[in-house]
């Protein structure tokens, strides 16, 4: 395996120019598919590697439940610094496995607890609270979904404006982002690294629904106004791990992006552009990552095999 066993853990750098640049430069949809694909390889690449340097580290454990072969010299040459780097992947795969674990855990807490505060009210797709604290936020689950919008909220906006808010959550439901905000978390806690991609994620996933909602509409200012007059209102969802309408962070972004024309380049960009080569270099380091993690697995398994007695 050499050095291509550490590969992986390290590669996620090179797609930190693409989260900065796909914000900027790509269409929504485009900058959320792409950042999503590679933080998903890319942490699956890393977790696999620190699987097989937990292999080797846990063999040296006095007591451990390995086969004996497992600990030959043969079997800790194939990892660089063995010594080190097998004893420190054992904690740090537990800590992926229980940070990644906590995220599910939370993501499967907080819809259940939305769906059950929900259980009383009509089972149409949008749900009306009569709550004086604004807030929006789109709610997956069974067919479709459900909006959850609050009285106070509605309140707040004017009739075009409601209009945007419930296309904008429409289309969270329609195109599922809570599936690619789940990866993006999920792979930022795998390996610290794709932190930069899971914030980018967020905000792409927001424009997506935007550029839709202005679609939809037929105005882009009135979107803007929506979401900026969101935003005054409210202090942002009590369902942190949904999607809401006027997150705090990225709203002065967003409705600067809505007041600017639509952006265009829904297709692959070229190379010869700064974003073009941002890309490339993040699905090249994702693809490195990929073959550096398959040829580290599989060469690791024919010495295992062999150092195992029949």
């Amino acid at each position: 395996m050499g050095v291509f066993v550490f590969l992986p853990l390290v590669l996620p750098l090179t797609a930190w120019p693409i989260a900065r640049l796909a914000e900027q430069r790509l269409h929504p949809r485009i900058a959320t598919r792409l950042l999503t694909g590679v933080a998903g390889v890319m942490a699956l690449c890393s977790t696999v590697c620190l699987g097989l340097l937990m292999v080797v580290g846990t063999a040296q454990l006095p007591g451990n439940p390995l086969p004996d072969g497992w600990s030959d010299p043969e079997v800790r040459e194939a990892v660089p610094y063995d010594e080190v780097a097998g004893k420190a992947a054992i904690p740090a795969l537990l800590a992926v496995a229980v940070l990644c674990g906590r995220a599910l855990w939370r993501h499967a807490q907080v819809r259940r607890r939305a769906h059950r505060a929900l259980a009383e009210l009509p089972g149409t797709q949008v749900a009306i609270l009569p709550d004086g604290e604004p807030y929006a936020y789109a709610l997956p689950g069974g067919t479709r979904g459900r909006i959850v919008v609050t009285t106070a909220l509605l309140s707040a906006l004017r009739p075009a404006e409601r209009r945007a808010l419930f296309a904008h959550e429409r289309v969270h439901l329609a195109a599922r982002h809570h599936r690619f905000l789940l990866v993006a978390q999920l792979a930022a806690r795998a390996n610290p690294f794709l932190r930069p991609l899971r914030s980018a994620v967020v905000y792409t996933t927001e424009r997506w629904a935007d550029e839709e909602a202005a679609r939809v509409v037929g105005d882009r200012h009135t979107v803007a106004r929506a979401i900026g007059r969101a935003a005054l209102v409210s202090r942002g969802t009590p369902v942190p791990a949904l999607a809401g309408f006027a997150l705090p962070g990225p709203v002065p972004r967003r409705v600067a992006a809505l007041l600017a024309p639509a952006p265009g380049g829904r297709g692959w960009p070229s190379v010869f552009t700064a974003v073009g080569m941002a890309a490339w270099a993040a699905t090249a380091g994702t693809a490195l990552s990929a073959l550096s993690s398959a040829n580290s697995a599989v060469t690791m398994i024919v010495i295992l095999r062999a150092a195992t007695p029949l």
